[in-house]
């Protein structure tokens, strides 16, 4: 069944930039901004409805993360989830020291790059041409570190790193582990205790909940300051009266995403796969994996077609709605930062795709796509790749990821 906001539009292949909201997280949330309105911190009847509505969200999350409810706290997305983890979390030590990877989302980058104002020290990892952490950089700079920050699967190339071992490193050396899982929550299986983190970021609108949501993983007993100051909600970590409809919405997307795992990841590959596999076919030698070959998200297919350029090529092909990145540097004419500091030549960065698949992608959709894609491509005047000066990361707001 396809979603009505993607009814009779183009193929929409940026899941990883935004998802659609489930009609049924939707169906959850309007009761609490019509008739449920109260603030769930009164002590009165009209509180009621709202605070259960809270509090069955957080044990929605916590069941779909293997965590206890009161280790969820409820965020208004993804870049203050990140914030709170790394600010909070550097503030909290006596160490003075942060250790991240240089392809993290510019959430973490940016919060990152706050500390380095404030005195702290912070090393950046490099990845190998796969996109992955190498354990043995992670042992050798990780001492007297107070966190490490290093994403679960990459937004634009969807490279999966090897969480569980790298957060053993980091308590090894008593260093907090906080992971941005905000692309893998709801199309991986998480359980915390397993992978061994201290806190862990998800954000709504990447996983069919709506825009301006979210929720950091604590793991109890960390130690973390807050970073937005108030009425003491959220266990004191996050002050504010609570977004009650979105958190209900992100509590049924968390039910809905823990129904349907595992079979929607491999649905999701399965996909995947079909669409690499007929963008090779319709064009033989031209098409070049950017990323890890297997260890990636199931539904993220990040590709370069020799000579052609990635911003062009979506131009030439209203068919379509995909990216070339993540959708924080879109409108960003540069190479993307992700590709370069894996090592690829600008060349082959500024050709890149990102194909993004979700919950109502289809077989037929991927193979239309595919073949849009390869009809641009042989077809003129689709624009050739130029090299690119050198480029900073595009500093925006938001957390389009």
């Amino acid at each position: 069944m396809t979603h009505p906001a993607l009814a009779g539009g183009p193929v929409y292949l940026d899941y990883n930039a935004t998802t659609p909201v489930d009609p049924e997280a939707l169906e959850v949330a309007l009761p609490y901004l019509t008739t449920h309105f109260g603030n769930p911190s009164s002590g009165h009847h009209y509180a009621g409805a709202p605070r259960r509505a809270v509090e069955q969200a957080r044990g929605q999350m916590a069941g779909l993360l293997g965590a206890a409810p009161e280790e969820i706290v409820f965020t208004g997305g993804g870049s203050e989830a990140d914030t709170l983890a790394i600010r909070g979390a550097a503030l909290g030590s006596r160490r003075r020291r942060v250790v991240t990877l240089a392809t993290e989302h510019p959430a973490v980058l940016r919060s990152c790059d706050s500390l380095r104002a404030e005195g702290f020290t912070v090393t950046l990892l490099p990845v190998d041409g796969h996109g992955r952490a190498d354990p043995g950089d992670l042992r050798a700079a990780v001492r007297e570190a107070a966190l490490v920050s290093i994403a679960y699967g990459n937004s634009e190339t969807g490279t999966l790193q090897p969480i569980a071992e790298l957060a053993a490193i980091a308590r090894d050396a008593g260093a907090l582990f906080h992971t941005d899982a905000a692309q893998a929550v709801g199309k991986v299986p998480i359980d915390v205790d397993a992978l061994g983190v201290d806190l862990l970021t998800v954000v709504g609108h990447k996983m069919y909940a709506p825009k301006g949501v979210g929720a950091l993983y604590v793991r109890s007993g960390t130690p973390l300051h807050p970073v937005i100051h108030g009425g003491g909600q959220e266990g004191g970590l996050r002050a504010g009266t609570e977004n009650v409809a979105f958190i209900a919405a992100l509590g049924r997307a968390a039910e809905i995403a823990a129904r349907e795992l595992p079979g929607s990841a491999v649905r999701l590959a399965i996909l995947r796969d079909l669409l690499r596999a007929e963008l090779e076919a319709a064009l033989p030698g031209r098409v070049l994996l950017n990323g890890h070959p297997t260890e990636r998200l199931p539904g993220t297919l990040n590709v370069s077609v020799e000579g052609v350029s990635g911003r062009a090529m979506l131009a030439a092909v209203p068919g379509i709605a995909a990216s070339t990145g993540s959708a924080c540097h879109e409108g960003v004419d540069a190479p993307s930062p992700v590709l370069l500091a894996m090592g690829l030549p600008a060349e082959r960065a500024l050709a890149a795709l990102r194909l993004s698949l979700g919950r109502w992608s289809t077989e037929q959709e991927v193979r239309l796509a595919a073949h849009l894609i390869a009809e641009a491509v042989v077809t003129p005047p689709v624009m050739g790749v130029t090299t690119a000066p050198a480029v900073r990361p595009a500093r925006r707001s938001g957390r389009a990821g």
